[in-house]
């Protein structure tokens, strides 16, 4: 009798817990334009990843045999079937490179190629994406139709099996000189630190600039206005882009500029765990 009533309530427990969550499994969240997404095309030397690097495919690409909703090993690209280099990429292996050991990092990433801030809001993607050239709302069907919707389903799915430590924003494009950019990317973040249960302090918000002026960055005026991001977002941190190669168009970055904001992002998240007694490019 004893033994049925232990395993009536090991059963139980085991029906709360529902999954085996992983806390050394660190899982941050990606979103942006084309950017974020991945422009340059990788390279031989960015297709060896260490297998403590994992993604979460967010869109089912069969002719590269990733399954949506499934975690694998981060080889690019981590968005979507045909993206390019991201600073995802660099930004995990940053983090692996001075993690202990038996840490594990998760890279979710849901980017719209030339869309504006608003393809994120809740209350106007839809109008936004209404207007939109059909080239963006094919990808923002790949997501679902609504791309922040589609961000936080895998992050939920994410939770089961890690957690959440930082969210990695590059865009601002589109909305080059909107003085509202940084209230909007507000509303994002806190809507998704409320839909995910998390909060502010442990869940920081890294925002990296757009090709900057030393590249002659033809939306460089922007970063002036990503600079005052922490005023808006106590727990944002802004990820400097000087010195990051920019590809002929001026718009995106080379490979190289990829490799190296991906390292700054992931130095920037680095110090913010504590960690000092390192360097990256």
């Amino acid at each position: 009798m004893k033994y049925k009533i232990l395993l009536f309530l090991l059963l139980v427990s085991a029906s709360f817990t529902g999954f085996a969550q992983d806390k050394k499994f660190y899982i941050f969240l990606c979103f942006g334009q084309s950017n974020m997404e991945g422009n340059a095309r990788f390279e031989p030397q960015d297709t060896t990843v260490d297998s403590r690097m994992k993604v979460l495919q967010a869109v089912d690409c069969p002719e590269r045999h990733f399954t949506k909703d499934t975690w694998r090993i981060a080889v690019p690209p981590l968005a979507r079937c045909n993206t390019g280099l991201t600073p995802a990429d660099y930004f995990g292996r940053t983090l692996l490179a001075h993690l202990p050991a038996n840490v594990k990092v998760g890279i979710i990433n849901v980017s719209v190629a030339g869309a504006k801030i608003e393809v994120f809001e809740k209350d106007q993607y839809q109008a936004y994406l209404s207007t939109a050239p059909d080239w963006m709302k094919n990808t923002a069907k790949q997501y679902g139709g609504n791309p922040y919707a589609r961000l936080v389903e895998l992050a939920k799915m994410a939770q089961k099996d890690g957690v959440i430590k930082g969210v990695l924003l590059h865009q601002g494009e589109s909305n080059t000189n909107d003085t509202l950019w940084t209230k909007k990317v507000k509303g994002v973040y806190d809507g998704l630190l409320k839909d995910l249960n998390l909060k502010a302090k442990s869940v920081p918000l890294l925002a990296g600039e757009l090709v900057n002026a030393d590249q002659n960055g033809a939306c460089a005026s922007m970063n002036k206005i990503i600079a005052t991001l922490p005023q808006v977002i106590p727990t944002a941190h802004v990820v400097s882009s000087a010195g990051c190669t920019s590809a002929k168009d001026r718009l995106h970055f080379t490979a190289e500029g990829y490799r190296k904001l991906g390292s700054r992002y992931g130095a920037t998240m680095l110090a913010l765990m504590g960690y000092k007694n390192f360097t990256v490019d």
